[in-house]
């Protein structure tokens, strides 16, 4: 795969799998987290291939920082992957200011960082960004296809994924992913992101029990979040 990859929150996780993936097939990938030796450990299993940098993708310098260093390494960015994000543990009716700004800082400004840093770059070379946000996603998208129709804009859906995104979430941290029924494994839910990067669509998911969930929870809400609440009694 002749594709310059970067992903963000890549030292652990989909992002680490991803990348890793993306490394067995000859991508160049550039790996973004906050910690460096996960990272760095990472970047040292792919090999020369790839390039770790380390980030804070809820400031912007940092992620502009990321895509300087991507493209004075390997010369373009072909794919952004904005995979950095944050959970949270305690209900909506526990939820305080503080909780609201952080959930908005990590999952929403951060891909705006991300999106704002490399499009610039995309449309000079009329490349491949996959990003991660509804519609957010989805305006992005619309922006582009008249003036930049070679700019594929991915909603990649993940379901529950076997990592440690519940431990590291704000609140209790009492949720693991990984001890979860019905938990994808990590190396199918990268495979997945994979696949759409070598074929690009608007929309994807991680699983095909995921696809069914949400196309059943479109015709039949009611009965869906029954079945939830009915597991989280």
């Amino acid at each position: 795969m002749d594709k310059v990859v970067v992903i963000t929150g890549a030292s652990a996780g989909i992002g680490a799998e991803l990348a890793k993936q993306l490394g067995a097939r000859g991508a160049k990938v550039v790996l973004a987290a906050r910690r460096k030796p996960e990272l760095d450990a990472v970047a040292k299993a792919i090999g020369d291939g790839a390039l770790a940098v380390v980030t804070d993708v809820t400031k912007r310098g940092d992620v502009e920082h990321l895509a300087k260093a991507a493209i004075e390494r390997f010369g373009r960015i072909d794919v952004w992957v904005n995979n950095a994000g944050r959970g949270i543990s305690r209900s909506v009716a526990d939820l305080v200011d503080d909780d609201l700004d952080a959930m908005w800082r990590d999952n929403m400004k951060s891909v705006v960082y991300g999106i704002q840093a490399v499009l610039p770059h995309f449309k000079s070379r009329n490349a491949a960004v996959k990003s991660a946000v509804n519609m957010l996603t989805a305006s992005l998208r619309v922006e582009l296809r008249v003036t930049h129709p070679g700019i594929h804009v991915t909603l990649l859906l993940p379901g529950v994924v076997a990592t440690e995104f519940g431990l590291n979430s704000l609140g209790a941290g009492l949720v693991d992913n990984r001890k979860l029924p019905g938990a994808q494994p990590v190396e199918g839910a990268a495979k997945a992101i994979v696949a759409v990067i070598e074929n690009p669509k608007p929309e994807a998911y991680t699983s095909a029990f995921i696809a069914d969930v949400i196309a059943r929870y479109l015709r039949e809400p009611d009965a869906v979040e029954a079945e939830i609440a009915a597991r989280l009694r």
